[in-house]
């Protein structure tokens, strides 16, 4: 399963064409809708996912693509890195298949926590990071601080089971 443009791509999105420029890494990049944004500001974009066919779907359509877990198969720094991870905590009656694009781990947050252990070494010194995550994440402000990052909100989304936050994070 790929993971659906969803309200947290769209919201995404609209600071997507507000803040891409320079080098541009799309982190778990799904059907590549942030990709095909960050491009109409910039050519040099890298899209990448851990799923095979999302990689396959996106150079079919000329994106430049790789597979990749996070940052395992990323070289260079980025003037932006953006990121719509899987959020939501596990829920142990979702099938397997779409629990890839929607859990961040028991908790919510893990995934989430281990792209911001690694995301420093890929981001230019200037660079930035967006992200949009849930208020069933848990305290991703807290993980935010916990890593040296500064954090802005940019906006955020009432559903009636949770609100959606766009973060915009520097070093």
């Amino acid at each position: 399963m790929i993971y659906e443009p969803a309200e947290d791509s769209f919201l995404l999105q609209k600071y997507v064409r507000k803040y891409a420029g320079g080098k541009v890494l799309d982190v778990g990049t799904g059907l590549g809708i942030q990709a095909i944004t960050a491009l109409e500001k910039t050519k040099d974009v890298l899209a990448v996912d851990i799923n095979p066919e999302a990689v396959k779907l996106l150079k079919e359509k000329g994106i430049k693509a790789k597979v990749s877990n996070l940052f395992s198969n990323v070289k260079g720094k980025f003037n932006l890195i953006i990121f719509n991870p899987p959020y939501l905590p596990e829920d142990k009656r979702e099938p397997k298949d779409s629990a890839r694009a929607t859990t961040g781990g028991k908790k919510g947050y893990e995934l989430i926590e281990k792209f911001l252990k690694q995301a420093k070494s890929f981001l230019k010194k200037e660079g930035r990071i967006l992200m949009v995550c849930s208020s069933l994440t848990g305290d991703v402000e807290k993980l935010f601080k916990k890593y040296g990052y500064k954090s802005k909100k940019l906006e955020e989304e009432k559903y009636f089971f949770e609100k959606i936050y766009v973060y915009l994070l520097q070093r």
